[in-house]
């Protein structure tokens, strides 16, 4: 009896585990470049989960993680933009829109839908994506979207306004597996 409810109780997380599927290593890179300054930052550290059986799906990054070229955009990225000490990190909590079949290897173009909440400000978005379901299960999910600093309470001093865009090009690539 022991036997059948260990099997059973390791059975049924295994099933509930295999809904999930995580990245600890999604890219994402910000472009807020102008015709007078190069401005790109890149991470490769924020983290997802799937939820496969819901569509449902968060993604988490630290403000901190982002790189660029050069030192001095990064403080000032981190110090006067985003203000990371008070805003450390962004978080995108959605539903994803146009899969079929989560097991069947197949790329779709779909949607993500959901709150983005950047530098403390959440904002529903509407974002395209496409989904790849691959063959070993894992899931790429791949996008190119922008963000306008506004919208997040995100203030470019009128010295810089012309060395920073004031809409960012986002690009995203997050390949999520299971445990």
């Amino acid at each position: 009896m022991k036997k059948s409810a260990l099997f059973l109780a390791l059975t049924l997380a295994v099933s509930a585990s295999a809904q999930k599927l995580t990245s600890k290593d999604t890219y994402v890179h910000l472009n807020a470049s102008t015709p007078v300054e190069d401005i790109d930052a890149v991470l490769t550290n924020a983290v997802g989960i799937l939820n496969t059986e819901t569509n449902e799906a968060v993604w988490q990054l630290q403000i901190q993680s982002f790189t660029f070229k050069r030192a001095l955009m990064q403080e000032h990225f981190n110090e006067n933009y985003m203000e990371s000490e008070t805003y450390p990190k962004a978080t995108l909590k959605a539903k994803i829109e146009g899969v079929k079949d989560w097991k069947k290897p197949a790329t779709y173009k779909g949607g993500i839908k959901g709150s983005m909440e950047i530098h403390g400000v959440a904002k529903d978005m509407s974002i395209p994506v496409t989904i790849t379901v691959n063959k070993d299960g894992s899931v790429t999910i791949e996008s190119e979207f922008s963000v306008r600093t506004a919208d997040h309470n995100i203030k470019i001093p009128t010295m810089v306004v012309s060395k920073v865009a004031e809409v960012v090009k986002v690009t995203v690539k997050s390949t999520l597996k299971g445990a």
